[in-house]
């Protein structure tokens, strides 16, 4: 089968601008030249990808099929042309980092702003997942660079630098517990809990903590993101358990935390790369950016 990319994307751009016109406009091709892209593309595959009329473009359901694997196959090679011209610059190429939502949203957009100030032909992909798909991403390699939380001992990886994050108990202002004069395991078992999803390193954290404790914490409530548990806990649902960098506890006005006072309630957080694999320059170079921004703002 003869694909070309020219007409792969020619075929993504249509089908994501629903419009031949934009289109072209974006490939800085003619008009024409894109229809007859398409058209070949048709042929080949021998089937209809677009129905058209005078005023609109939608997918045909085999266009709708194809344009995941064909929009994520023009992504990868977006990013492999990126990595082997950042070999020959220093400042040109992509950066791919899957992140604890907590790091996505918290550490790494000043880093990328800063970093990006110095080398403004970086681009950055991240995705932002719960930690035990970071550590399969970086296994996979369609990602370079991952933050993840918990232990990663078990896991192909490197580990390139090493914090902790205080886990946080998260509760309304009027709160009993903002009267406490300290924040113990005990005293938060009083109260409904909302924990974080089994497949969070927030989870495994609070968990451990309870049980170094000697104690087992009862979930009234469950959430994946940070920013359903805290509106669970605006709700007035119960109690929950966030990191001290969480940017949703900020996001609430109504909220406020304490950190707890017992050993185990800390999240390590590593910065990792999959083992025996070499970093392209352009992430390198940012792994360094990271060490010393992180290192700066902590001191």
């Amino acid at each position: 089968m003869d694909l070309s990319l020219r007409q792969i994307k020619a075929f993504v751009a249509v089908a994501r601008l629903s419009s031949f016109t934009r289109a072209a406009a974006l490939l800085h091709v003619a008009q024409p030249t894109l229809t007859v892209q398409i058209r070949k593309l048709e042929e080949t595959l021998t089937v209809r990808l677009f129905d058209r009329t005078s005023r609109s473009v939608t997918l045909t359901q085999a266009g709708r099929d194809l344009l995941p694997v064909l929009g994520r196959l023009v992504q990868e090679l977006d990013g492999i042309v990126g990595d082997v011209r950042s070999q020959g610059t220093d400042y040109q190429g992509l950066v791919k980092i899957a992140a604890l939502p907590t790091a996505a949203a918290g550490l790494l957009p000043k880093a990328i702003k800063s970093f990006r100030a110095a080398h403004p032909g970086a681009d950055f992909r991240i995705r932002d997942v719960i930690a035990r798909r970071i550590l399969s991403l970086v296994d996979a390699e369609e990602v370079d660079l991952g933050i993840t939380g918990g232990p990663t001992n078990m896991a192909d990886v490197d580990v390139l630098l090493a914090l902790e994050d205080s886990m946080h108990v998260v509760f309304p202002l009027a709160h009993p517990l903002a009267e406490a004069q300290t924040i113990t395991p005990d005293l938060l078992l009083r109260y409904p809990l909302i924990m974080m999803h089994p497949d969070t390193s927030v989870r495994a954290v609070v968990e451990a903590g309870f049980h170094a404790a000697g104690l087992i914490p009862t979930a009234a409530g469950e959430a994946t993101y940070m920013m359903t548990a805290a509106g669970m806990v605006h709700a007035g649902l119960g109690i929950t358990f966030l990191p001290s960098s969480a940017k949703e506890i900020e996001a609430f006005p109504t909220l406020s935390s304490r950190p707890i006072e017992a050993a185990g309630f800390v999240r390590p957080i590593s910065l990792v790369k999959k083992s025996g694999r070499p970093l392209p320059r352009l992430p390198a170079m940012f792994v360094s950016h990271l060490r010393e921004t992180i290192v700066v703002s902590t001191s």
